[in-house]
């Protein structure tokens, strides 16, 4: 089982966190994992606690000190900015005797595992509600791998619902989408590392319109994370030169089964109307 990294654990353990501990863990989370690279004062700083609050939340997380903490951040900062490169030699080196179908199958189910049983379930269903309210346009937008899971998400919702638009991934098309997006509507993001700073300049400016973000990230979190609290990581690692989209896409799955049902009344007469099209340009295959 991959271990969780240090944002999950602090996320995992909020509850149990003094002010102080989670003024700190806030602050650490806030640009992570830079954020508690600094020296001990400095983290401590910019948090506005004391040094033994920093040493107390190091311990609580499971380290033997600062130095291990950073350590451990480290190691997440070198995972978060990997190539393809690097990540295959990663795997390779270690790599199992067991046939590729058998690791690479064990790893995709491991990451489905810990992925699922991270999901804060309301946030879960907010979010499925955010989606479901027929007031709030989507715009759905992806980068340069995990555009064809923004066109995936795209295509069924916009048979499910109206007003349901994919934005170009073309960064200069941008202005023109965000011209039309209002307070309240909703951008759906896929970012997974390493991550694109036009993703996230689109992110900034459509929460400034006053839009709601709903990211589709990893387990070491886009930056775009800092701008919504609907937010879904999925581990993506594999025996594989490249990350593993398959979690992240049963997550989109599920919550496009969960839209489709809200909207069934309206859904089953769009589904009609568009195989009704279907037949009359003759788009599929008749075998009777």
């Amino acid at each position: 089982m991959t271990p969780k990294t240090i944002a999950e654990k602090l996320r995992d353990m909020a509850g149990g966190l003094t002010r102080a501990e989670r003024q700190l863990s806030d602050s650490i989370l806030k640009n992570y994992p830079v954020s508690g690279l600094g020296s001990i004062t400095k983290v401590a700083h910019a948090a506005e606690v004391s040094t033994p609050t920093v040493a107390r939340l190091v311990q609580k997380l499971g380290f033997s000190g600062f130095p291990d903490f950073q350590a451990n951040l480290r190691i997440e900062l070198d995972e978060k900015i990997s190539g393809p490169i690097a990540k295959r030699e990663r795997w390779a080196n270690d790599a199992p005797e067991g046939h590729v179908l058998n690791r690479f199958t064990e790893a995709v189910i491991d990451n489905i595992s810990q992925s699922l049983g991270d999901i804060d379930t309301a946030k879960f269903d907010a979010t499925c509600a955010l989606l479901s309210d027929p007031n709030r346009k989507i715009f759905v937008v992806g980068g340069r791998v995990t555009r064809t899971l923004a066109d995936y998400f795209f295509l069924h919702m916009q048979v499910i619902r109206k007003n349901v638009t994919h934005i170009s991934s073309s960064s200069n098309a941008w202005p023109h989408y965000l011209l039309d997006i209002d307070e309240g509507d909703i951008v759906v993001i896929f970012d997974i590392r390493r991550y694109e700073n036009s993703t996230l300049k689109l992110a900034e400016m459509a929460r400034e319109k006053g839009a709601q973000i709903i990211l589709f990230t990893d387990q070491w979190q886009s930056p775009i994370g800092q701008h919504t609290e609907f937010s879904f990581s999925s581990r993506i690692v594999v025996p594989s030169a490249w990350d593993s989209n398959v979690t992240c896409m049963l997550i989109a799955e599920i919550i496009i089964a969960q839209v489709q049902e809200t909207f069934w009344g309206e859904t089953k007469g769009r589904m009609e109307e568009l195989e009704t099209m279907f037949d009359k340009t003759r788009f599929f295959r008749k075998f009777s």
